[in-house]
Protein backbone atom coordinates (compact mmCIF):
# COMPACT_ATOMS: atom_id res chain seq x y z
CA UNK A 1 0.00 0.00 0.00
CA UNK A 2 1.30 3.42 -1.07
CA UNK A 3 2.01 6.03 1.85
CA UNK A 4 -0.87 8.46 0.97
CA UNK A 5 -3.17 5.08 1.03
CA UNK A 6 -2.09 4.08 4.15
CA UNK A 7 -2.37 7.75 5.84
CA UNK A 8 -5.89 8.06 4.57
CA UNK A 9 -6.56 4.19 6.06
CA UNK A 10 -5.38 5.33 9.30
CA UNK A 11 -7.47 8.64 9.10
CA UNK A 12 -10.70 6.65 8.44
CA UNK A 13 -9.82 3.97 11.35
CA UNK A 14 -9.49 7.54 13.71
CA UNK A 15 -12.75 8.66 12.47
CA UNK A 16 -14.18 5.55 13.34
CA UNK A 17 -12.71 4.43 16.38
CA UNK A 18 -11.33 7.32 18.01
CA UNK A 19 -8.16 5.90 19.14
CA UNK A 20 -5.86 3.38 16.54
CA UNK A 21 -2.89 1.30 18.05
CA UNK A 22 0.53 0.97 16.17
CA UNK A 23 0.85 -2.56 16.92
CA UNK A 24 -2.62 -3.50 15.30
CA UNK A 25 -2.01 -0.93 12.45
CA UNK A 26 1.41 -2.09 11.56
CA UNK A 27 -0.09 -5.53 11.63
CA UNK A 28 -2.81 -4.14 9.23
CA UNK A 29 -1.05 -3.02 6.48
CA UNK A 30 2.03 -5.20 6.36
CA UNK A 31 4.69 -2.43 7.18
CA UNK A 32 6.67 -2.07 10.68
CA UNK A 33 5.71 -0.33 13.79
CA UNK A 34 8.31 2.31 12.94
CA UNK A 35 6.53 3.40 9.58
CA UNK A 36 3.35 3.42 11.70
CA UNK A 37 5.21 5.89 14.09
CA UNK A 38 6.34 8.16 11.40
CA UNK A 39 2.47 8.12 10.30
CA UNK A 40 0.89 9.15 13.77
CA UNK A 41 3.78 11.58 14.10
CA UNK A 42 2.56 13.27 10.60
CA UNK A 43 -1.07 13.13 11.85
CA UNK A 44 -0.35 14.74 15.18
CA UNK A 45 1.68 17.75 13.15
CA UNK A 46 -1.69 18.16 10.72
CA UNK A 47 -3.49 18.55 13.92
CA UNK A 48 -5.76 14.88 13.11
CA UNK A 49 -4.06 12.93 16.03
CA UNK A 50 -2.94 13.31 19.43
CA UNK A 51 0.50 10.74 20.04
CA UNK A 52 -0.09 8.37 22.88
CA UNK A 53 1.80 5.42 24.24
CA UNK A 54 1.40 2.88 22.06
CA UNK A 55 -0.55 4.58 19.43
CA UNK A 56 -2.55 7.89 18.98
CA UNK A 57 -5.91 9.15 19.52
CA UNK A 58 -8.37 11.30 17.08
CA UNK A 59 -8.68 14.72 17.45
CA UNK A 60 -11.27 15.17 14.28
CA UNK A 61 -14.67 16.73 16.03
CA UNK A 62 -17.69 15.44 15.16
CA UNK A 63 -18.76 19.27 14.77
CA UNK A 64 -16.01 20.34 12.56
CA UNK A 65 -14.16 19.27 9.28
CA UNK A 66 -10.77 18.15 9.63
CA UNK A 67 -7.90 20.42 8.29
CA UNK A 68 -8.00 21.35 4.72
CA UNK A 69 -4.65 19.69 3.79
CA UNK A 70 -6.05 16.38 5.59
CA UNK A 71 -9.39 16.45 3.51
CA UNK A 72 -7.10 16.60 0.16
CA UNK A 73 -5.85 13.62 0.92
CA UNK A 74 -9.59 11.67 0.99
CA UNK A 75 -10.84 9.78 -1.97
CA UNK A 76 -8.54 11.14 -4.07
CA UNK A 77 -9.36 9.11 -7.09
CA UNK A 78 -13.00 9.43 -6.65
CA UNK A 79 -12.70 13.19 -6.56
CA UNK A 80 -10.41 12.93 -9.99
CA UNK A 81 -13.18 11.43 -11.67
CA UNK A 82 -16.10 13.65 -10.51
CA UNK A 83 -14.13 16.59 -11.67
CA UNK A 84 -14.05 15.27 -14.72
CA UNK A 85 -17.62 14.39 -15.00
CA UNK A 86 -18.60 17.89 -14.00
CA UNK A 87 -16.27 19.52 -16.58
CA UNK A 88 -17.82 17.42 -19.40
CA UNK A 89 -20.94 18.91 -18.36
CA UNK A 90 -20.00 22.19 -19.07
CA UNK A 91 -20.27 24.12 -22.08
CA UNK A 92 -17.91 26.51 -23.25
CA UNK A 93 -19.05 30.11 -22.65
CA UNK A 94 -20.87 29.14 -19.79
CA UNK A 95 -20.71 31.19 -16.22
CA UNK A 96 -19.45 29.01 -13.64
CA UNK A 97 -19.98 29.75 -10.14
CA UNK A 98 -17.36 26.99 -8.32
CA UNK A 99 -17.99 26.48 -4.82
CA UNK A 100 -14.98 25.73 -2.02
CA UNK A 101 -13.57 22.69 -1.05
CA UNK A 102 -10.92 19.88 -2.00
CA UNK A 103 -13.10 18.38 -4.83
CA UNK A 104 -13.89 21.83 -6.23
CA UNK A 105 -9.97 22.09 -6.42
CA UNK A 106 -9.65 18.79 -8.35
CA UNK A 107 -12.73 20.23 -10.88
CA UNK A 108 -10.60 23.94 -10.77
CA UNK A 109 -7.61 21.70 -12.09
CA UNK A 110 -9.76 19.47 -14.57
CA UNK A 111 -11.45 23.06 -16.32
CA UNK A 112 -8.01 25.52 -16.46
CA UNK A 113 -7.84 24.87 -20.42
CA UNK A 114 -11.51 25.41 -20.98
CA UNK A 115 -13.27 28.26 -22.02
CA UNK A 116 -15.42 29.51 -19.19
CA UNK A 117 -16.38 32.72 -16.92
CA UNK A 118 -15.75 31.49 -13.11
CA UNK A 119 -16.13 32.69 -10.04
CA UNK A 120 -14.40 30.35 -7.58
CA UNK A 121 -15.49 30.80 -3.73
CA UNK A 122 -11.95 29.69 -2.61
CA UNK A 123 -8.18 31.47 -3.38
CA UNK A 124 -7.13 27.94 -3.78
CA UNK A 125 -8.98 27.45 -6.72
CA UNK A 126 -8.17 31.42 -8.16
CA UNK A 127 -4.63 30.23 -8.13
CA UNK A 128 -4.96 27.15 -10.05
CA UNK A 129 -7.04 28.95 -12.29
CA UNK A 130 -5.03 32.65 -12.44
CA UNK A 131 -2.93 31.82 -15.12
CA UNK A 132 -5.25 30.14 -17.33
CA UNK A 133 -5.55 31.68 -20.62
CA UNK A 134 -9.21 31.06 -21.51
CA UNK A 135 -10.57 31.27 -18.63
CA UNK A 136 -12.31 34.48 -17.80
CA UNK A 137 -11.27 35.08 -13.80
CA UNK A 138 -13.89 36.70 -11.69
CA UNK A 139 -13.22 36.71 -7.75
CA UNK A 140 -16.11 37.80 -5.23
CA UNK A 141 -14.09 39.80 -2.35
CA UNK A 142 -15.09 39.23 1.45
CA UNK A 143 -13.45 37.65 4.07
CA UNK A 144 -10.67 35.10 3.25
CA UNK A 145 -11.02 32.16 5.99
CA UNK A 146 -7.49 31.14 7.27
CA UNK A 147 -6.28 27.42 6.13
CA UNK A 148 -9.53 27.02 3.99
CA UNK A 149 -8.90 30.29 2.44
CA UNK A 150 -12.90 30.64 1.10
CA UNK A 151 -14.61 33.31 1.06
CA UNK A 152 -17.37 34.11 3.10
CA UNK A 153 -19.01 36.57 4.59
CA UNK A 154 -21.59 39.63 3.57
CA UNK A 155 -19.57 40.67 0.44
CA UNK A 156 -19.25 37.29 -0.82
CA UNK A 157 -22.78 37.04 -0.27
CA UNK A 158 -23.55 40.23 -2.24
CA UNK A 159 -21.26 39.61 -5.15
CA UNK A 160 -22.85 36.26 -5.68
CA UNK A 161 -26.60 37.83 -6.11
CA UNK A 162 -25.88 40.64 -7.89
CA UNK A 163 -24.99 37.75 -10.81
CA UNK A 164 -26.30 35.12 -12.48
CA UNK A 165 -25.16 31.79 -13.46
CA UNK A 166 -25.59 29.00 -15.87
CA UNK A 167 -24.23 26.42 -13.34
CA UNK A 168 -23.18 26.55 -9.82
CA UNK A 169 -20.93 23.83 -8.94
CA UNK A 170 -21.40 22.88 -4.95
CA UNK A 171 -19.70 20.97 -2.16
CA UNK A 172 -20.60 19.78 1.10
CA UNK A 173 -19.69 18.07 4.19
CA UNK A 174 -23.25 15.90 3.97
CA UNK A 175 -25.96 15.25 1.88
CA UNK A 176 -29.03 12.64 2.67
CA UNK A 177 -32.52 12.21 2.20
CA UNK A 178 -33.42 13.14 5.49
CA UNK A 179 -31.54 16.23 5.88
CA UNK A 180 -30.67 17.52 1.90
CA UNK A 181 -27.06 19.05 1.80
CA UNK A 182 -25.38 20.38 4.81
CA UNK A 183 -22.30 21.82 5.80
CA UNK A 184 -20.18 22.40 9.30
CA UNK A 185 -19.13 26.18 8.89
CA UNK A 186 -22.39 28.18 9.07
CA UNK A 187 -20.84 31.20 7.42
CA UNK A 188 -21.06 28.94 4.63
CA UNK A 189 -24.81 28.10 4.93
CA UNK A 190 -25.54 31.58 3.34
CA UNK A 191 -22.95 31.81 0.54
CA UNK A 192 -23.95 28.37 -0.67
CA UNK A 193 -27.67 29.59 -0.70
CA UNK A 194 -26.80 32.49 -2.01
CA UNK A 195 -24.84 30.77 -4.86
CA UNK A 196 -28.03 28.29 -5.26
CA UNK A 197 -30.51 31.19 -6.10
CA UNK A 198 -28.57 32.66 -8.76
CA UNK A 199 -27.76 30.20 -10.82
CA UNK A 200 -29.85 28.31 -13.53
CA UNK A 201 -28.66 24.73 -12.68
CA UNK A 202 -27.41 23.55 -9.56
CA UNK A 203 -24.32 20.57 -9.77
CA UNK A 204 -23.71 18.81 -6.17
CA UNK A 205 -20.06 17.18 -6.78
CA UNK A 206 -19.83 15.29 -3.67
CA UNK A 207 -17.99 11.66 -2.89
CA UNK A 208 -19.53 8.53 -1.61
CA UNK A 209 -18.77 9.10 1.88
CA UNK A 210 -20.65 12.69 2.08
CA UNK A 211 -24.29 10.27 2.26
CA UNK A 212 -22.71 8.75 5.84
CA UNK A 213 -22.31 12.00 7.26
CA UNK A 214 -25.16 14.94 8.43
CA UNK A 215 -23.35 18.13 9.16
CA UNK A 216 -24.08 21.23 10.99
CA UNK A 217 -25.46 23.86 8.85
CA UNK A 218 -28.44 22.75 6.38
CA UNK A 219 -28.02 24.67 2.94
CA UNK A 220 -31.31 23.47 1.31
CA UNK A 221 -33.17 20.26 0.64
CA UNK A 222 -32.72 17.73 -1.93
CA UNK A 223 -35.38 19.07 -4.63
CA UNK A 224 -32.97 22.19 -5.32
CA UNK A 225 -30.59 20.26 -6.68
CA UNK A 226 -30.28 19.59 -10.47
CA UNK A 227 -27.51 16.83 -10.07
CA UNK A 228 -25.37 15.20 -8.52
CA UNK A 229 -22.24 13.85 -9.50
CA UNK A 230 -20.79 11.51 -7.24
CA UNK A 231 -19.38 7.62 -7.69
CA UNK A 232 -20.46 4.76 -7.34
CA UNK A 233 -20.16 3.82 -3.80
CA UNK A 234 -23.22 5.95 -3.41
CA UNK A 235 -25.86 4.58 -0.57
CA UNK A 236 -28.44 2.74 -3.05
CA UNK A 237 -30.92 4.37 -0.57
CA UNK A 238 -29.81 7.49 -1.28
CA UNK A 239 -29.77 7.09 -5.16
CA UNK A 240 -33.09 5.93 -4.90
CA UNK A 241 -34.17 9.17 -2.96
CA UNK A 242 -32.15 11.69 -4.99
CA UNK A 243 -34.25 10.27 -7.95
CA UNK A 244 -37.35 9.91 -6.34
CA UNK A 245 -36.87 14.23 -5.77
CA UNK A 246 -36.11 14.70 -9.40
CA UNK A 247 -32.40 14.89 -8.79
CA UNK A 248 -30.33 13.69 -11.75
CA UNK A 249 -27.44 11.26 -10.57
CA UNK A 250 -24.48 11.02 -12.34
CA UNK A 251 -21.50 8.05 -11.11
CA UNK A 252 -17.84 8.12 -12.65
Amino acid sequence: MESSDRMRAIMSALRAHDAVSVAELALEHAVSEMTIRRDLDELARQGVARRVRGGAVSLLLRGEEPPFEVREREAVEAKQRIAAEVAALLADGEAVLLDSGTTALEIARVIRHRRLTVLPLSLHSAHELGAAPRIRLVLPGGEVQPGELNFTGPLTEGAIRSLRFDTAVIGCCGLSAEHGLTTHDLAEVAVKQAAIASARRVIAAADSTKFTRTAFGAVCPLDRLDLVVTDPAIPPAEHDALTAAGVAVRTA
